[in-house]
């Protein structure tokens, strides 16, 4: 029996989880990959789709992590099977830089139009987020003739050696894999929940800070590129203060810096809106999108104005496996599905029912310091109680209470503290809620 929409949406639990086969193939995977690999729930997976994934023992797990924002249109959905079967048959791979083809560049015509801003715009395919971020620094260079990156704390921005030189935490993504490389700076951002002078102080003070910190230790005329996620995701679903980022932009336009939006966890619908930009009308130089673009396939991309995108030499810019067709193909089904469906709306609708009832849980349970999020992409932060001191130790034991109970969570922060929820957006309503019930059944039993 296939996955996808038709797999039956239920929470079911047969066995303890992770059950005896999960365990069995958890020994072999110790015994042949790499150790610095790691996972999160061992449980190993057969079938998925709608809101659940389904396990070699037979349990059907609700999905509060969709493959971290990648599977928005849910797994296996129908026009992303469709297309992406039609093109695997078709052919599977000739390298768009030696003989090219439609879907590539279909895709970029997609992305040109639905991406913010109406200005004329170009598009370069490649195969993950970090890819899409080290090609935007390489692109910014290459116009500006400028070589500073500024980049924020808290922020991620992926695992090559460029990428983990942009990413704020240490562990488990830098630890003992430096040097890194150089000119890139870190400021702070506006993050309300820590902001010392409180919320309401956190966008002008953190923007003047990061200026200032601009000006004096790096100098604007050597920033090539201010690279920013719109909601920082594995710093903990930071929604940085209201004026912050429209602040930022205006500091990098006055000063012939490219603002590069970094939008691969909170693009294509996620926050109930196309990009997380647009909800303070945000219109960045250049945009980085992948994990939700293709329905899981891999594929990455870079996104923006016309003069700038085309700066770079041609050749400089592409890859072997770069714009794959057969991803391509299935980020074509995936935009006819977040149309067809309007998935922009079910992502309110989905951060509309999770909000209230985390918000009430807080009035509940003071080990939840802050509820926070827009559409899809929820979180709360724990803390010890009486203070707001990072309560990792609980996020831990939270996490572990809602696997066992057959609720895939996922956790994030710079402390490590933080629960965060990314359900596929085509989650039904009444495993939302169940998912909600066994989240607070966690919170009582601490």
């Amino acid at each position: 029996m296939p996955g996808g929409p038709s797999l039956p949406q239920e929470r079911r639990l047969v066995t303890a989880v992770p059950g005896p086969k999960s365990q069995e193939l958890q020994a072999r995977k110790l015994a042949a990959v790499a150790a610095g690999v790691g996972t999160t729930l061992p449980v190993y997976i057969t079938r998925a789709g709608g809101g659940v994934v389904e396990d070699v023992d037979g349990n059907s797990l609700i999905d509060f992590g969709a493959g971290i924002a990648v599977t928005n249109v849910g797994n296996s959905a129908q026009a992303v099977v469709d297309r992406a079967s039609a093109q695997l048959a078709a052919f599977t791979h000739t390298c768009f830089m030696v003989t090219p083809y439609e879907g590539y560049v279909a895709v970029a015509e997609q992305l040109n139009e639905l991406t913010p801003g109406d200005h004329e715009k170009r598009s370069a395919l490649f195969n993950s987020g970090a890819e899409a971020v080290e090609n935007a620094v390489k692109i910014a260079r290459a116009y500006t003739k400028r070589t500073a990156v500024v980049v924020f704390d808290h922020g991620y921005h992926g695992r090559t050696n460029l990428t983990m030189g942009m990413t704020a935490k240490n562990m488990p993504y830098k630890q003992g894999f430096g040097p890194f490389a150089p000119e890139v700076y870190r400021v702070p951002v506006a993050y309300p929940f820590r902001w010392l002078t409180g919320a309401d102080n956190a966008a002008a003070e953190a923007a003047a800070q990061a200026i200032d910190m601009i000006n004096k230790q790096v100098g604007t005329e050597n920033v090539a590129a201010i690279v920013i996620e719109p909601i920082l995701g594995e710093g903990g679903f930071i929604e940085p203060a209201k004026g912050f980022l429209p602040a930022i932009v205006e500091f990098a336009k006055a000063n012939g810096i490219v603002f590069v939006a970094d939008e691969i966890q909170t693009g294509f619908c996620r926050t109930g809106q196309w990009f997380a930009c647009d909800d303070e009308g945000i219109v960045p130089d250049l945009i980085t999108t992948a994990k939700g673009i293709a329905g899981g396939l891999p594929l990455a991309a870079v996104t923006g104005r016309a003069e700038i995108m085309d700066a770079a030499h041609a050749g400089g810019l592409g890859g072997t496996y770069g714009g794959n067709p057969v991803a391509c193909a299935a980020a074509l089904g995936s935009i006819e599905t977040m149309k067809e469906l309007d998935l922009n709306a079910k992502a309110q609708a989905i951060g509309a029912t999770m909000l209230p009832r985390l918000r009430a849980m807080q009035e509940k349970f003071d080990v939840i310091g802050d509820v926070r999020g827009r559409g899809a992409m929820i979180a709360v932060e724990l803390v010890k109680p009486g203070s707001k001191d990072p309560n990792p130790e609980a996020t831990a034991a939270l996490a572990k209470a809602c696997h066992a109970e057959g609720l895939l969570v996922l956790t994030a922060g710079t402390y490590g503290n933080v629960l965060r929820f990314l359900p596929p957006l085509v989650m039904p309503e009444h495993l939302l809620n169940e998912g909600l019930d066994i989240i607070e059944a966690a919170f009582a039993g601490l």
